[in-house]
């Protein structure tokens, strides 16, 4: 009792037992708990304390600590199904997920890629760097067509791996250059992450995704542009073939008739959004429709594929709905200890500079990005700091068209910065998803090595676009504002 005596003198038994729910759960992942277990468990196991020692009517800790009652009264429990499930379950919103993980589910298996990958090839296949080049445009137009960052990756390593070895790439370099392309499609729109962003944070999914394609054409051209000069530099990184091919309007013709396709999607998609014919709930199902018809013209649609590309749409679906129910819940129970009320006024008071906010606010998020996914982040953490950007009055112009300009400019803040969660260790799922395609020779520390420059192009986007937020809110703002 003592010893609790010493830290109520610092903590309050709200502000501890907020710190056990984070430290607890990240326990629970690093010993390999599912990510939706563990969060239901730990707020489980949290009610059950707040039940045995917080009850107002027990004197347990009274006289020992200074606390602040939580006032949790558990009846409100009984409505804790309907917020779940008529809340979350029945947003319309969230309809968009399953169809865009359907479309590109479906894409990935119509063939366009690999078409674009072979024309690409002998297009820039007698450039330095050429392969790289290909790859990285082939990532951001699948970016723009899918937010499915497994299916992209993978896709993009059985691709070219191969090929890059075999032209004598430097393991490092072709690794980086696959995982980073792979990962745009968490970014350019449309985007699963903004889909849920749209929701945790209230604000206009149509918005999110027109604020978030500068930004996401911005790291693509970075990451094209360094891919250049990486070939000046050092040009045993990237070797030319010896057998150049000859290019000649052949080719060009080539590479145009297999960028067609899928660049139609896009308009479709992306463009019925823009020109104000449909919702994003409602683009989401034109570009599923697309993506079949893609497929049946390549004669790629059978009932097989159909019945693969739904399992993994439901799979996958299942898994974020699940983790969404279980966030939920954890921070349902978080917020009855006032944890909210705490990392507010921890965060928020922080700086007295409101910008020093926000970047501070972003370093959080980009540490987390080593031990948590996106999804964790963006359910839990987003939803704590919303209060505290809202608070801090920023000044950010929406050219009068865009509500809450700050808050979408702050969203995609994160999600450039969540963008490095894929390509960090430990937890880097694009990492694990490119090595799982990658020849024995390639190893785990290749690919890290790989990496790091890609990481440094994604913090000097994220340095570009919170210095220049029109970046983020003049296309919402022509889109809507006509």
């Amino acid at each position: 009792m003592q010893i609790l005596s010493m830290i109520g003198q610092f903590l309050t038994l709200n502000e501890l037992a907020v710190m056990a729910m984070f430290l607890l759960f990240i326990v629970l992942l690093f010993r390999g708990v599912p990510v939706a277990y563990a969060l239901v468990g730990v707020a489980l196991i949290f009610s059950i304390i707040a039940e045995l020692f917080l009850d107002p009517n027990r004197q347990l800790f009274r006289d020992v600590i200074e606390w602040d009652r939580t006032g949790i009264d558990y009846r409100r429990f009984g409505a804790l199904g309907g917020r779940l499930f008529g809340s979350i379950v029945k947003n319309p919103v969230l309809v968009a997920l399953p169809m865009f993980i359907f479309m590109g589910l479906m894409l990935d298996q119509s063939g366009v890629a690999q078409r674009m990958m072979r024309s690409m090839q002998t297009l820039f296949g007698a450039l330095r760097g050429g392969l790289a080049l290909t790859v990285l445009l082939i990532g951001i137009i699948l970016a723009a067509s899918t937010g499915v960052i497994g299916a992209s990756v993978t896709l993009l390593g059985v691709m070219a791996i191969p090929q890059m070895l075999g032209q004598n790439y430097h393991k490092s370099i072709a690794t980086g250059t696959i995982a980073s392309a792979g990962t745009l499609g968490i970014l350019i729109p449309p985007s699963i992450m903004l889909v849920i962003m749209s929701d945790q944070l209230a604000i206009s999914l149509g918005d999110l995704f027109m604020g978030a394609l500068f930004p996401g054409l911005l790291l693509g051209v970075l990451y094209i542009v360094f891919i250049i000069f990486y070939g000046l530099i050092r040009p045993n990184a990237m070797p030319v073939p010896e057998n150049r091919p000859e290019v000649g309007w052949v080719a060009v013709k080539e590479v145009a008739l297999s960028v067609i396709p899928p660049m139609l999607l896009i308009l479709l998609v992306l463009g019925s959004i823009f020109f104000g014919f449909a919702t994003p709930t409602e683009a989401s199902g034109l570009g599923a429709l697309g993506a079949t018809i893609l497929a049946f013209v390549n004669g790629k649609l059978s009932f097989k594929v159909l019945k693969e590309v739904s399992r993994s749409t439901m799979n996958t679906s299942g898994y974020i709905v699940g983790i969404f129910l279980a966030a939920n819940f954890f921070a349902f129970i978080l917020r009855r200890y006032g944890g909210d009320e705490i990392v507010e006024h921890m965060v928020g008071n922080s700086f007295d500079d409101p910008n020093m906010v926000i970047l501070f606010i972003l370093f959080i998020i980009f540490l987390l990005g080593f031990l948590l996914d996106w999804i964790e982040i963006t359910l839990i953490i987003m939803p704590l700091m919303l209060p505290i950007v809202i608070g801090l009055g920023l000044d950010i112009d929406g050219f009068n068209v865009v509500r809450d300009p700050s808050v979408v400019w702050f969203a995609i803040l994160v999600a450039v910065t969540l963008q490095t969660s894929f390509l960090t260790p430990p937890v880097g799922f694009a990492l694990f998803y490119l090595k799982g395609v990658c020849p024995p020779s390639v190893s785990l520390a290749d690919i890290y090595r790989g990496i790091i420059p890609f990481v440094m192009l994604q913090l000097l986007g994220l340095i570009i676009v919170f210095n220049l937020p029109w970046l983020v809110t003049w296309l919402p703002s022509v889109a809507y504002g006509n």
